[in-house]
Order: C-alpha cells, then sequence, then structure tokens
C-alpha cells in the first residue's frame, strides 16, 4: 500500500528517533528480501571474484586409478614436479583425478562406484583433460586391453631408457606402461600392490608427460 506524504514524514521522524538496535530491527524488519538479495549477489560476486584469484593453470592431468595416495606423495607428485620442473606451484598444478576405480567385475556395493568412475574417465578423455594414468594391475589391464594406453618406447627420450628400461611394462605385445613402484618417489609409499604408470593415448600435453616421467626416473622431490 502506497504511504502518503504525511505518513512517510511520520515515519522518517519516527526513525530519526530511534536508537541504533531499533533502527536495525526496524531496516531488517521492512527491508529483509532486498537486503537478503543484495547480500547473495554480493557473495556470489566475491565468490567469482575469489575463483577467478586462485584458478590454476594445469600443466598435466593424471588419475588415480584403484589407488589411494597418501598426501606425501600426493604432494611430490604435484608440487613436488612443479617446482623441480620451474613451474609456479602457487600459479600451476598436476590435476588429479582422485580415487577412481575401474573393474570387470565389479562388487554389487562398488556396481555404481565404478560405473561413475568410468563415466568421470570418459568425459576427461573427451575434454582433452586426461594425460597421465597412475593405477594398479587390474586397471592397466582394463586400460591396455581398450587401447587407451601408448607405446613408451618410442616417446623417451634416448637419455632416459638406460635408467627406465628395467621399468618398462609390455601388456601383451604392447610396452605401454612403467612399472614405477621401484622408482625412489615411490617405494616408501607401502602400496600393497605393484603401481603402474601409463601415458593416455592422443596425449594432449605429450611434453610435459615426457618432462613429468623424467621427473620420476630421476627420483626429484625425494
Amino acid at each position: 500500500m502506497r504511504l502518503t506524504r504525511e505518513e512517510r514524514a511520520a515515519r522518517r521522524t519516527a526513525f530519526r528517533q530511534m536508537n541504533l538496535a531499533d533502527k536495525a530491527d526496524y531496516l531488517f524488519t521492512y527491508y529483509k528480501l532486498p537486503i537478503t538479495l543484495a547480500a547473495l549477489a554480493l557473495a556470489l560476486v566475491l565468490s567469482g571474484v575469489y575463483r577467478q584469484a586462485t584458478k590454476k593453470d594445469v600443466v598435466l592431468y593424471a588419475a588415480y586409478l584403484n589407488l589411494s595416495v597418501g598426501e606425501d606423495l600426493d604432494a611430490q607428485l604435484n608440487e613436488g614436479f612443479l617446482s623441480a620442473s620451474g613451474y609456479d606451484p602457487r600459479k600451476t598444478e598436476v590435476y588429479r583425478y582422485r580415487a577412481l576405480y575401474l573393474s570387470d567385475n565389479p562388487s554389487e556395493e562398488n556396481l555404481q562406484y565404478a560405473y561413475t568412475s568410468n563415466l568421470k574417465l570418459l568425459a576427461a578423455a573427451s575434454a582433452g583433460q586426461i594425460d597421465l594414468a597412475l593405477m594398479n594391475r587390474e586397471a592397466y589391464d582394463i586400460l591396455s586391453r581398450n587401447g587407451y594406453l601408448m607405446e613408451l618406447p618410442e616417446l623417451l627420450p634416448a637419455s632416459l631408457s638406460p635408467v627406465l628400461e628395467p621399468y618398462l611394462t609390455a601388456n601383451g605385445d604392447t610396452v605401454n606402461a612403467l612399472e614405477v613402484s621401484g622408482l625412489p618417489l615411490f617405494q616408501s609409499a607401502g602400496f600393497p600392490e605393484t603401481v603402474f604408470l601409463g601415458v593416455v593415448t592422443n596425449c594432449p600435453r605429450l611434453p610435459a608427460a615426457v618432462e613429468y616421467i623424467e621427473y620420476l626416473a630421476e627420483g626429484s622431490g625425494t
């Protein structure tokens, strides 16, 4: 209902005579909706500004498949590589897809988990946002069988061949993974089974992926 001029003047006079607490209560009571909307709008703006300010450039995308990677190793696989390779960890990152699960025969309780992981992996591949896979034997067999891993010997620089040759692993006739469990970076991680590293087919950031393998081979950060 529209107030008359006299009513508006009376309210202004009454408002001026209120103490601070009463004024705050009055404003909140009569202007609650616009205040709430303004606060939400401000929060959204600030959130967007914060995300933009803290957003990091992705140097590589890696997936942890059927593995639980501890904090110490995870830090070495991210910040350790970035620092060793001359990147600024405050502005860049190795993006890790954590806790993905692949299985040919998942148990009933893990069926949805496996299905969701497959979808995430396919979406990442379709978007060109996966370069490396760190995985157990089961996940390695699945990726290899489906042609998702590149052959490694032709990718590796000649200087790395003597170091990495003992770790090269074949699945069938294709040498497409490194058995990284024996590398210095992984020896103290306490994995209960063998761990493999593969480069995903059509890896969008291949030079960085090779640089990453070199970092692992040299045991940087240990």
